[in-house]
């Protein structure tokens, strides 16, 4: 039986429904921290907006305290990269993700060479162990040890070799500091380990992202020759096809709204993973859009999203106790959606920023 083609708005709506943006949902925030399997956190903030553009009620102290009570945390993860996950996540994923950083030191092979990494993991791993360190602290740790090799090379190192925990208050709403590692063992003590498969990761990014193809989850995940996995996992998904003829994989419950269903106004803060997930990003942004939205020093700016995509970029400015939110448009607002943004905005500097005397909602441009 051929596969049934799925356009590019079906795609869309897909997303936001399994990204909780076609409405905001009524669910704990580690239940949606674990839905999303994870958000991508190379920024303190983002996390926060993302979980108060999807969850009803959210309230931006919710997820500090979670990060105090060390139910989520902040590790490096899929890509490479900082991600917010559960403790469990954490315990889960570390592993399954250690080979994209092996990759990148095998990359430097030849700097690393003739340097006894386990000794200067063992040695980093006391530091850390005994108490939150700064990077700073750590590399003029591993200059005395080691004075005749390069400390930031062996920093590098060691933070692509051992699990770390970035520590609060980094990561809090409203809190300051230089961000602290531990190890992720030091740090969830006595935490229950939580054993995964890729099977199952497969299957939980399907769920937050799909249908998607193999290409699209090694791109989420950093991962690669996953295409054995997906073809093990077949007799259990449903196949379809893009515009473009590629087979897309699919868990069968998963919400599939159609392609006219009511998108709302949404802003997605930097960094957030419904940009960054697919390795064809038509569903979310255009090619053009994306070159303004992706910076060539890897940086994501923040996005709003007019009828289920990316429409421009905002950013929130204070000064003088007022907190403003910029709203710059790639192409023209309609009526309803401009109205909808200014609602929309006043409602997120209202909960991110109460504390500010006044705050306003303007457009760039016209």
């Amino acid at each position: 039986m051929a596969a049934v083609t799925i356009g590019r708005r079906a795609l869309n709506r897909a997303l936001l429904a399994r990204q909780m943006l076609l409405e905001r949902h009524d669910m704990p925030v580690l239940d949606a921290v674990e839905h999303l399997v994870g958000m991508q956190a190379q920024a303190p903030n983002p996390p926060h907006i993302g979980l108060w553009s999807r969850l009803a009620d959210f309230a931006f102290g919710d997820l500090g305290a979670l990060l105090a009570e060390r139910r989520v945390l902040r590790i490096v993860l899929m890509r490479g990269t900082l991600h917010l996950v559960s403790a469990r996540d954490a315990r889960a994923l570390r592993p399954l993700t250690q080979p994209i950083l092996d990759n990148l030191l095998k990359a430097r092979a030849a700097e690393l060479d003739g340097i006894d990494l386990d000794a200067v993991t063992a040695h980093a791993r006391a530091l850390l162990e005994d108490e939150p360190r700064t990077d700073k602290e750590v590399r003029a740790s591993l200059a005395e040890r080691w004075p005749d090799h390069d400390a930031d090379l062996l920093g590098w190192a060691v933070r692509l070799r051992l699990p770390l925990v970035q520590t609060p208050p980094r990561g809090i709403w409203g809190a300051s500091g230089v961000a602290r590692h531990t190890t992720l063992d030091t740090w969830l003590d006595g935490h229950p380990p939580a054993e995964t498969t890729l099977d199952d990761v497969v299957l939980r990014y399907l769920a937050a992202f799909g249908p998607a193809s193999v290409r699209d989850v090694q791109r989420w995940s950093g991962l690669t020759r996953l295409g054995p996995v997906v073809e093990r996992l077949r007799p259990g998904l449903l196949e379809f096809r893009d515009e473009n003829g590629r087979v897309l994989y699919d868990v069968p419950d998963a919400p599939r709204p159609g392609p006219d269903a009511p998108a709302p106004v949404r802003f997605v803060p930097d960094f957030d993973n419904l940009l960054l997930s697919h390795a064809d990003r038509a569903r979310i942004i255009s090619e053009e859009d994306r070159k303004r939205v992706f910076t060539v020093n890897g940086i994501i700016r923040a996005t709003f999203l007019v009828d289920g995509f990316v429409h421009g970029m905002w950013k929130i400015e204070k000064k003088r106790g007022e907190a403003v939110l910029r709203i710059d448009p790639f192409r023209p607002v309609p009526k309803r959606e401009r109205t909808g943004l200014e609602e929309e905005g006043m409602r997120l500097l209202s909960a991110a920023h109460p504390e500010a005397e006044s705050h306003a909602v303007e457009f760039l441009r016209p």
